[in-house]
């Protein structure tokens, strides 16, 4: 069976380590691959320091090379007892190499050691996130010129208001799109430092090269201060979710937008039938499942969001176990918004217009406001054009 590295000699009780465990060897199977190559860049440091021969990184490295591509072929797993990916790493090397694997953990934490791959897998993720997000917006820009130029009559309070155009309109998507790469882009750089080197929040006793690891993982820099380094786990997750779910908001909106505009009272859009679903009982249906979808699922990264600040509320300094959790609430939220921003860009390229309805729909009291305008450029008043106006359609609805 293999060892805990936490391992004093004592057997846990079984209902114990199941639970204490959770999920983590399955989520941990996200991050053993930048654990591994973490763990790479940890072995030259320490090589580079003396604390291993020139051989022994030669032999640790080619095992860890390995292990990479077990994982990459589907051929290595986690298992119960491991725990975590980091107990399976030190494992796989014992095995292989003996006295030497044991060699691995030296100056370096299971909590910095978490960290470091997490921002690893973060780092992977923003960076496909924000792949995601400019084909979106491209998306925009295909439709917009595709459609731009037709106008309809925009709502206000659900009722119709004043012209607009699809240009306008899809450019309030593309503005919000880019306004969100910008926050992607603040929490990227807040997880681009390295953490490796601070231990368990106290510093390693023992000179080490911090920046070396940093250079060697493509980190903008070293986190400095290894007790807010430890505190920064729970925040920064907080910062993704918060980014992730600005995205999704926007993402909601005009799914809503959507639905309603290709509602057959309304008939500006034609959703595709291959993108709709239908009915068990209505054999006219036509649901725009999808679209619903991702209105509720920003809902649901929203509440991890909040999970994740409660999870991490009233805390004191250091490392608690409640942290694990955080683990499988900001996997899964990646996922979410990636298949969120997937299924707009397609709903997007297949998205039909109606030109009928949409001219249909700027009926005269669409063009209230102009004719009030036309009355300023008189030289009327606005409040008085206003009310004039206003009395001919019955009403002063603002």
């Amino acid at each position: 069976m293999p060892e805990k590295l936490w391992h004093r000699g004592y057997e846990l009780d079984q209902f114990i380590e199941r639970f204490t465990v959770g999920k983590d060897y399955i989520t941990d199977m996200e991050l053993i691959k930048y654990d591994t190559i973490a763990s790479i860049a940890h072995a030259k440091m320490l090589s580079k320091m003396g604390y291993i021969t020139q051989k022994e990184l030669e032999q640790i490295k080619d095992a860890l090379e390995e292990l990479l591509l077990l994982v990459e072929q589907g051929k290595f797993q986690i298992k119960q007892e491991d725990e975590d990916c980091h107990t399976a790493i030190e494992n796989f090397l014992v095995q292989k190499l003996g006295e030497t694997g044991k060699k691995i953990h030296t100056a370096r934490s299971r909590n910095d050691q978490v960290l470091t791959a997490l921002r690893l897998y973060y780092k992977n993720q923003l960076r496909e996130i924000q792949k995601l997000v400019e084909e979106l917006i491209k998306a925009t820009i295909d439709f917009s010129k595709k459609y731009g130029k037709i106008t309809f009559a925009g709502f206000t309070h659900t009722r119709k208001a004043m012209p607009t155009n699809f240009q306008t309109w899809f450019a309030a998507l593309r503005d919000a799109l880019r306004d969100d790469l910008k926050i992607l882009k603040i929490v990227y750089e807040l997880i681009d430092q390295s953490p490796l080197g601070t231990g368990a929040g106290y510093g390693i006793p023992i000179p080490i090269n911090r920046k070396f690891i940093a250079k060697e993982l493509g980190f903008r820099k070293t986190q400095q201060n290894s007790i807010y380094t430890q505190l920064s786990r729970g925040k920064f997750e907080y910062l993704i979710l918060h980014s992730l779910s600005q995205i999704s908001y926007d993402l909601n909106r005009f799914s809503s937008d959507i639905i309603f505009f290709s509602l057959p009272e309304i008939g500006y859009l034609k959703i595709p039938k291959e993108l709709c679903t239908g009915s068990s009982i209505m054999p006219q249906k036509l649901n725009p499942d999808p679209l619903e979808l991702v209105r509720a699922y920003h809902n649901r990264i929203v509440s991890k969001t909040v999970e994740c600040a409660m999870i991490c509320t009233n805390l004191i300094t250091g490392y608690h176990r409640d942290f694990q959790l955080l683990k499988e609430i900001v996997m899964e939220s990646f996922q979410i918004l990636k298949d969120l921003l997937s299924v707009m860009k397609r709903i997007l390229e297949r998205l039909q217009v109606d030109k009928e309805n949409c001219s249909k729909s700027l009926t005269e009291e669409v063009m209230a406001t102009h004719k009030v305008y036309e009355l300023v450029k008189d030289g009327v008043p606005f409040r008085d054009a206003y009310k004039k106006i206003a009395a001919e359609y019955g009403g002063d609805e603002e």
